[in-house]
């Protein structure tokens, strides 16, 4: 399978813009673990598929142990040099379905912008192996789920991408996931927080969030000219003071998992 169209490996290419143009979290997501999960600073987190660290960085700063689980060796490089200073950051070699973590080791599992690429039911068979009974056991999954109709940018951009994206209707037009299907996979109730997000971007921030995107062609590939000319034209139609804005949802689903104990 290539990178293309391989999750572990459809990222290597882009680990720099990743980095610099993708959205962070909201803060209040840690208010409502607080409030809803007990979380608290010496809980240990593992935030599978962590990818560059944006998920891990809230709960670093929130004092937490953090288990950072990425196969791809340049995401999680990435990681490592971002948190080199953290010792309360450690890099592992792992997938959501076999995560090399110890068993009933962890408090929290976390899973941000990744669960879609998951085999499902395995993925929630090793959260039950490697969850803590108590006080955690909780499984957290979030999302910053871009909004595609709330004004004309936002509808014109998505237009672009379907229109020249790789696999855009594959990747990001997928199902949205429900209280209902996590509670189906998991086979505990979960439930659902939305926090609103949003970024910024002048047009360097624009072209370097669309480059990003595992969808969006590279130099040499079909598409790649017509995007990036669209998207130049689209800065131009739609800036405010040297400005373009993404509005996001942050969904959080969040269910207390029980562990294997067989």
């Amino acid at each position: 399978m290539s990178n293309s169209l391989n999750p572990t490996g459809r990222f290597s290419s882009r680990v720099a813009d990743y980095v610099k143009y993708r959205p962070d979290y909201p803060r209040q997501i840690l208010d409502i673990l607080s409030s809803i999960t007990g979380l608290l600073p010496d809980w240990i987190v593992a935030d599978i598929g962590c990818g560059t660290g944006i998920s891990s960085r809230m709960f670093l700063e929130n004092g937490n142990e953090v288990f950072g689980v990425e196969p791809n060796d340049d995401m999680r490089k990435a990681a490592e040099e971002e948190f080199v200073k953290r010792p309360n950051f450690h890099p592992v070699k792992g997938t959501a379905e076999q995560t090399n973590l110890p068993d009933q080791s962890m408090d929290l599992i976390i899973c941000a912008q990744a669960f879609h690429w998951f085999d499902k039911k395995a993925m929630a068979r090793e959260c039950r192996r490697v969850l803590q009974p108590a006080p955690g056991g909780w499984v957290a999954v979030m999302w910053n789920t871009r909004q595609t109709n709330t004004l004309p940018f936002a509808r014109q951009y998505d237009q672009l991408l379907t229109r020249y994206g790789t696999d855009y209707k594959e990747v990001a037009h997928r199902t949205p996931m429900s209280i209902e299907d996590f509670t189906g996979i998991f086979g505990v109730s979960f439930q659902r927080e939305v926090v609103p997000n949003y970024q910024s971007f002048d047009l360097d921030g624009l072209l370097g969030r669309v480059r990003s995107s595992s969808y969006t062609p590279q130099p040499g590939q079909a598409g790649y000219d017509e995007l990036f000319n669209g998207m130049h034209e689209l800065f131009e139609r739609h800036q405010e003071n040297g400005a373009v804005r993404f509005d996001y949802e942050t969904e959080l689903f969040l269910g207390k998992v029980q562990t294997n104990v067989d």
